[in-house]
C-alpha cells in the first residue's frame, strides 16, 4: 500500500515535506541488461524515495513480478548483444501482462527499436521512455502509476465508493480502470444497459480528473436537431427568431472540466458532424458567427447500444470518443452486488437489511433484473411502502408477475421445461419466459441439475 503522509524520510534519512511515502509492497522493478542503466535508474528512484528493484534479465523480471510486490515496470526493448527489433521486449511484456494484467508498464526504448514500443502501447503498454531519458519526465509518471495503483488496489476492496456500491469483482475493475483512465484527457466511451449507472462512472472519472472545471451532463436525446449547434457551442444574440442575448453552450460550461453526452447514439448526422469536427479541432463557434474559440474539455460519452454495429453511428467519431471504453456489465450478471445495493436503497428508506425476507432477497436473485439498477431501487422503494408487517416480502417486490415461474411449484415447472428441452438450457429459458443467466440462477437456488438424454 502507499501510505501517504505530510512528511517522509528520503533515502538520505532527512525529512522531506509533502512527498508520499511507498511501502515496500509498491515498487518499481527496472529491467535492463545494461548496469550502467539499471545503476542510473536506480540511483533516480532511490534519490526521489520510490522503492525500486532492478533486473537483468527477462527471467529475473518474470521472478519478481510474480512474487506480487511489483507496480511499476521500466522495461528495457532487447536483453540480447546485436539485437535491435525490440522483439525479447515485446515476448517480456507480453509475460509480464500475462502474470499480472493490472502492471503499468514503461518500455525504455533506442531509436530503432521504437516502432515495436509505439505497437505495444497500442497493445496496452501505459508508455515508452526514450533512451536517454528525460529524469523529471520519468519520475512524474513513476509517481503517477504508483499512485493509481495504490488507488486501485484500495478501490478494489470497498463496497462503496463515492456513492458507488458493488462488492463483485466485475464492478470492481470498471471502477479501478475508471480510477486509472481519470487523469488522462483522452476521451471516454462508457458502455452498458440502461440503469446500470453509466453517469456515475463517468462522474467518478470527472472528480478523479484533477480538471478544475465542472462536470456537464448533456441528454443528447433531448437535443432537437435545429438546436445541437446553440445547446453545444452557444448562441449570438439574433442568430435566430428569439434569440435576444449571447448564451453560453455546454462546452463553454464545461471549461477545463468535463462534457458527459449521455445517449449518444441518438445524436443526428448533423450533430455528429458538428461534435466530430469540434473533437478533432479542438475550436467552436457560436452558432450565429462570433470568434472561434478554443476550447480545452474533456469528453465522455454514454450509450447502451454497441455503436460500432450500427448504420447510423459514424465511425470515426466512435474512435474518436472511445480512445478508452468502459464496458459496465449488466446487474443480472452480478449477483453479489445484488444484495449491497438492496441493503443500501433499504438504509435510504431509513430500514435495516434484516427487514428484507429470505424469499424476498430470493426473488431478488431470482429476477433478470432488465431495468438493472434503477429497477432494483424501484422494487425495494416499492416493497418499502407496500409491505403489511414489518418486514418486506417477495409479493411486496412487485416482481412475481413480471418474471416467470414463482412458488411453490418453481422447481417442478424448471425440471419439467428441462426435460422438454432435452436439458438445453437455452430451449427450456425460452420456454419459460426467462433468461438463460436468469435460469442458471434459480437452478442454482433451487439445487436443479441438468439431466441431458444420450440419443441412441
Amino acid at each position: 500500500m502507499v501510505e501517504q503522509s505530510d512528511r517522509c524520510r528520503n533515502s538520505a534519512g532527512h525529512l522531506s515535506v509533502g512527498e508520499p511515502c511507498y511501502a515496500l509492497d509498491m515498487r518499481v522493478l527496472v529491467v535492463d541488461d545494461n548496469e550502467a542503466v539499471r545503476q542510473a535508474l536506480q540511483l533516480l528512484c532511490v534519490v526521489h524515495d520510490l522503492p525500486v528493484e532492478v533486473a537483468s534479465t527477462p527471467e529475473a523480471a518474470c521472478h519478481w513480478v510474480r512474487q506480487g510486490d511489483i507496480s511499476v515496470v521500466v522495461q528495457d526493448m532487447n536483453f540480447t548483444l546485436g539485437a535491435t527489433k525490440g522483439e525479447e521486449g515485446r515476448a517480456l511484456f507480453r509475460t509480464l501482462r500475462a502474470i499480472d494484467p493490472d502492471l503499468r508498464i514503461i518500455l525504455l526504448t533506442a531509436y530503432s527499436d521504437l516502432p515495436t514500443a509505439v505497437e505495444l502501447v497500442r497493445e496496452g503498454a501505459d508508455d515508452y521512455v526514450e533512451k536517454p531519458w528525460d529524469d523529471v519526465r520519468l519520475v512524474r509518471q513513476l509517481k503517477r502509476f504508483l499512485e493509481q495503483r495504490r488507488t486501485a488496489r484500495e478501490v478494489a476492496h470497498q463496497p462503496q465508493v463515492e456513492g458507488l456500491i458493488y462488492r463483485s469483482s466485475a464492478m470492481a475493475r470498471v471502477v479501478a480502470l475508471a480510477l486509472r483512465v481519470a487523469p488522462a484527457t483522452v476521451p471516454v466511451l462508457v458502455t452498458g444497459p440502461s440503469g446500470v449507472g453509466k453517469e456515475r462512472i463517468a462522474k467518478l472519472i470527472a472528480d478523479h480528473s484533477g480538471r478544475p472545471g465542472r462536470f456537464v451532463p448533456v441528454n443528447c436525446g433531448a437535443l432537437p436537431d435545429s438546436l445541437i449547434e446553440a445547446e453545444l457551442f452557444g448562441v449570438r444574440r439574433g442568430a435566430f427568431t428569439g434569440a435576444e442575448r449571447d448564451r453560453r453552450g455546454r462546452f463553454q460550461e464545461a471549461r477545463q472540466g468535463t462534457l458527459f453526452l449521455d445517449e449518444i447514439a441518438t445524436l443526428s448526422s448533423h450533430g455528429q458532424a458538428a461534435l466530430l469536427r469540434a473533437l478533432e479541432t479542438q475550436e467552436i463557434r457560436a452558432l450565429g458567427g462570433g470568434p472561434v474559440e478554443r476550447v480545452d474539455v474533456r469528453v465522455a460519452a454514454a450509450t447502451n447500444i454497441d455503436l460500432r454495429a450500427s448504420d447510423h453511428f459514424r465511425d470515426d467519431l466512435y474512435f474518436r470518443l472511445a480512445a478508452v471504453e468502459i464496458a459496465i456489465p449488466p446487474l443480472a450478471t452480478r449477483p453479489d452486488d445484488i444484495d449491497a445495493l438492496a441493503d443500501a436503497f433499504l438504509a435510504e428508506q431509513g430500514l435495516d437489511p434484516e427487514v428484507l425476507e429470505g424469499t424476498a432477497r430470493a426473488a431478488l436473485h431470482a429476477h433478470d433484473w432488465p431495468g438493472n439498477v434503477r429497477e432494483l431501487k424501484h422494487a425495494i422503494q416499492r416493497g418499502a411502502l407496500t409491505r403489511q408487517g414489518e418486514r418486506v416480502g417477495a409479493s411486496d417486490l412487485g416482481l412475481v408477475d413480471a418474471r416467470g415461474p414463482v412458488g411453490d411449484d418453481e422447481r417442478e415447472q424448471i425440471e419439467q421445461a428441462l426435460r422438454e428441452a432435452d436439458g438445453v438450457v437455452a430451449h427450456a429459458a425460452r420456454a419459460l419466459g426467462l433468461s438463460r443467466q436468469a435460469l442458471y440462477r434459480r437452478m442454482e437456488r433451487l439445487g436443479v441439475q441438468v439431466q441431458r438424454r444420450v440419443r441412441r
